[in-house]
Formats: structure tokens, C-alpha cells, sequence
């Protein structure tokens, strides 16, 4: 399996541990259709959440982030596997989560994605969206 290549994406950081340091072994990234967790060393993981299918996207910030410049992205989604997820520790937490939240509109107004809350795999194969 090749591995996978982090270099062409719009926005990528590691999850930040002590003192916002990235030690940890999760990564994240944003492709211009997708979000990306990758996470493990032994065992890999790579979850893909479309961002078509993102419905909500919070900013939380405990005290001992805002001191080292992180935060956490809490997003809620239509995607069966991953309905709810976090995006940890990251730096520029306001900004990230601005360029997701716009990366998400501008994804579901391509796909004419419109007032839809629960989403199903079949929701794109139909006409339902005239």
C-alpha cells in the first residue's frame, strides 16, 4: 500500500501535545473535497469525512490551549463512520476553522447541496435538487 503523500493539501498540522508541541503521532488535512485524520504507528488509521457532508463545525478552547495558541475543532457530520469528530490541538485554531467552515459551503453549494441536514449515500444520485 503506498503511503500516503501530505504535501498537495490546502491546510495540514499535527495534533499538538505538551507545551504545543506536535509529538503526537495524528495528523490533519484538508484537500479541497475532503478532510483527512491519520492517526497511529503501529496500527494506521485514515479516516476521510467529505466535506459536503459536514454539518456543523465548532471552535472549543481550554484554558491550557489558548495559553500555548491551540484549540480544538468539534465537527458534526452526515458521515455514517465518523458522525462526530475532533480536530486536536491544532495551532491558528480561528483560522482553520474559517477555512473549513468556508471550504464546506463552497463544497456543498458545488455539489447544490442545499438545507439538507441528514444526508444519504444516494443523495447525490438523485434529482431531488432542482
Amino acid at each position: 500500500m503506498a503511503k500516503k503523500d501530505l504535501t498537495n493539501f490546502v491546510w495540514k498540522d499535527k495534533k499538538r501535545g505538551i507545551f504545543g508541541l506536535p509529538w503526537t503521532l495524528t495528523t490533519y488535512a484538508i484537500e479541497d473535497e475532503k478532510l483527512i485524520i491519520i492517526s497511529g504507528f503501529f496500527n494506521r488509521r485514515e479516516e476521510e469525512i467529505r466535506l459536503y457532508r459536514i454539518m456543523d463545525v465548532t471552535l472549543k478552547r481550554t484554558f491550557g490551549e489558548r495559553l500555548f495558541g491551540l484549540g480544538t475543532i468539534h465537527c458534526c457530520s452526515a458521515d455514517k463512520s465518523t458522525p462526530e469528530f475532533d480536530i486536536k490541538r491544532i495551532k491558528n485554531p480561528r483560522e482553520v476553522k474559517n477555512l473549513l467552515s468556508d471550504m464546506v459551503e463552497e463544497e456543498r453549494d458545488r455539489k447544490r447541496i442545499y438545507g439538507r441536514e441528514y444526508m444519504d449515500d444516494d443523495s447525490l444520485d438523485h434529482d431531488s435538487f432542482r
